[in-house]
């Protein structure tokens, strides 16, 4: 049926929990494009046949096809849009590093723009701030303290904070640090708030 599968990729988005990022439906999308070369392949032919031989009847159905392919490719791009949006937050959420289990859910293609947005990214941060620049990442709510108590989830090693002072981050290990040198190690599941 016209459009079903561009359809099912946009319900498959909506399936998915907000944060979360399904794996690329390579398989739906080249069915898809199938669908649409089928469709503007068999409009061609009745175009010529309606230029040619006069065929007024073929113009409601060659509007129909040229609907199917306009709603199909505004479905494959609202896929990919949404898509991109996902990474893009994932980027914020997890810092520039991304766990393997989410990027096994990217294609190469979005692999690479993950890479472009966050250098993109660098570079403003480093042309904000002054010397060394604003991490415009961190505090994305503001701070009720800035000293954290945090446990340690894994094994980390040695974490040096600004004031020189080094950290052993053993696993189960707890520490009263800054909050704005744990946010991204707890976005990255190293670390846990722990409250009180």
């Amino acid at each position: 049926m016209f459009c079903e599968k561009a359809i099912e990729l946009i319900r498959e988005l909506q399936r998915a929990a907000d944060g979360q990022l399904p794996a690329f439906n390579e398989d739906g999308i080249r069915q898809v494009l199938e669908e649409m070369k089928a469709l503007y392949e068999q409009n061609q032919t009745d175009v010529n046949e309606a230029k040619s031989d006069g065929r007024t009847d073929l113009i409601p159905t060659i509007k129909f096809r040229h609907c199917c392919l306009l709603r199909n490719k505004r479905c494959i791009l609202a896929y990919l849009y949404d898509r991109l949006l996902r990474i893009r937050s994932l980027r914020w959420e997890y810092g520039s590093v991304l766990p393997s289990r989410i990027r096994f859910h990217f294609a190469a293609e979005e692999l690479e723009w993950f890479n472009q947005y966050k250098k993109s990214l660098a570079t403003y941060m480093k042309s904000i701030g002054g010397e060394g620049g604003l991490d415009i990442t961190q505090d994305m709510k503001p701070p009720k303290s800035l000293f954290i108590e945090v446990r340690c989830l894994k094994d980390y090693g040695e974490y040096e904070i600004d004031d020189g002072t080094t950290v052993l981050l053993k696993k189960n290990s707890q520490h009263f640090m800054p909050r704005w040198k744990c946010e991204q190690l707890i976005r990255q599941g190293i670390l846990e708030h722990v409250l009180s």
